[in-house]
């Protein structure tokens, strides 16, 4: 018998869908959509989206990508709804914001937005997203395959840390390295009674201190962020990673956030938090000043400013300390810390150093040498300097400064 029925093409499935008040204010969302999923993929209204996302169909999506603006931020009850419907069917959330304040982005991602792009999206942005959330497992397998390394220290509230913020002025300065290995030192540099120290990443964008230990960024980190109201000294000690049950760490969040997502008051009830839990609280710093550096630079007992010898670095340092002035901060807490000092028999490069100094009216007190391959291999295994080299110049250096911070502050501890 035979059939005169055409064989029809079977409709590639829907694994995603974006959902915005007009996806055609988002053509750039619209190109990347179908560069990446081709005619995989399906646009909604945000009220049609709401009873899409209740229904069985919609466990079957990869991913929805709600796309905001200004506008829309008089109904953020809608949208915040829209998230909560898809986190509750399992389907991960990119959230793509154009001009959103940045009150109104910290209470989506608060929701549980699993990745966020700013738009216009920049290229291959959405691309990586995706290829993250295909990384990152449901929220199901989480709950099992999660293993936090919280550490085991329990909170005292008896301390009086030292606080040592840590300040890149120029990009490549070599200051996460520092705090890094600042910590490290600190952490080892009593065998028979080792301080606690912990280090904490504020660069909640691009912090590294978790790359440069090899430590997993969790969400608690975010949840404690947006919430220090209910933060006491037992939630925060939960928050920290150890690494070899030496140096306790809070990473940087596991997603990009503004760095205004969190004020003054906050930075200084978690900095307080740690420094009455720890003898030494080591901090690196974003390079970017933002509302709440002032009190980072309140509480700090030395604020490492990090340069190099090279125009941009003398720039930054004066244009710093003019801030500081102008606002009547205490400038004279920042010690200056010299990265890829010159060799010891480089003449030029020492009178160089002398005369940036004597231009600056600053007294470079540190002089790190360039620490060459082997920094970047012990950044990328996650070891610091003097598990994976302990013999680098550079370790040596920044172990003789751990040292003589540690012997200052016995002495000014027991008033000798």
């Amino acid at each position: 018998m035979t059939s005169n029925a055409m064989l029809q093409p079977e409709l590639a499935p829907i694994v995603a869908c974006t959902i915005s008040r007009d996806v055609q204010n988002f053509d750039l969302l619209i190109e990347d959509m179908e560069t990446e999923l081709g005619e995989s993929w399906g646009d909604l209204t945000f009220q049609d989206a709401l009873a899409f996302l209740g229904q069985d169909e919609a466990q079957g999506l990869e991913f929805v990508a709600i796309a905001v603006d200004d506008q829309d931020e008089e109904d953020l009850s809608l949208i915040s709804n829209l998230i909560t419907a898809a986190k509750t069917s399992d389907v991960k959330v990119i959230l793509i914001a154009d001009d959103v304040s940045a009150i109104a982005l910290h209470k989506l991602l608060r929701l549980g937005a699993d990745d966020f792009i700013p738009y216009p999206l920049p290229e291959n942005e959405l691309h990586e997203a995706i290829e993250r959330l295909r990384q990152k497992p449901s929220i199901a397998a989480a709950a099992v395959a999660e293993v936090p390394l919280t550490t085991t220290l329990k909170a005292t509230n008896d301390h009086s840390g030292v606080v040592l913020p840590v300040h890149g002025l120029a990009g490549g300065t070599g200051a996460t390295t520092f705090a890094v290995n600042l910590a490290w030192e600190l952490a080892t540099i009593d065998k028979k009674n080792p301080p606690r120290v912990c280090l904490l990443d504020l660069d909640f964008q691009f912090g590294s201190a978790s790359t440069f230990l090899d430590l997993p960024r969790r969400d608690l980190v975010y949840e404690m962020l947006t919430d220090t109201d209910t933060m006491d000294s037992e939630s925060f000690m939960h928050t920290l990673l150890s690494y070899n049950e030496k140096l306790h760490v809070l990473t940087a969040p596991a997603e990009i956030l503004p760095l205004d997502i969190i004020g003054p008051e906050e930075i200084l009830k978690i900095v307080e938090t740690a420094r009455i839990n720890f003898d030494y609280v080591v901090i690196d710093m974003p390079s970017t000043l933002v509302a709440w550096t002032e009190a980072v630079l309140q509480q700090a007992h030395i604020y490492f400013a990090m340069v190099e010898l090279d125009m941009r670095s003398a720039q930054n340092a004066l244009r710093m300390i003019r801030a500081l002035k102008a606002e009547q901060l205490p400038y004279e807490k920042m010690r200056f810390v010299l990265n890829r000092g010159p060799k010891f028999t480089d003449i030029a490069g020492k009178t160089r150093v002398k005369r940036m100094a004597e231009s600056l009216d600053i007294h470079i007190e540190v002089q790190l040498p360039d620490g060459g391959k082997q920094i970047v291999q012990a950044n990328d295994h996650g070891q610091p300097l003097a598990e994976s080299a302990p013999k680098s110049p550079l370790r040596k250096e920044i172990h003789k400064l751990a040292l003589s911070l540690h012997k200052h502050n016995l002495a000014e501890a027991t008033g000798s």
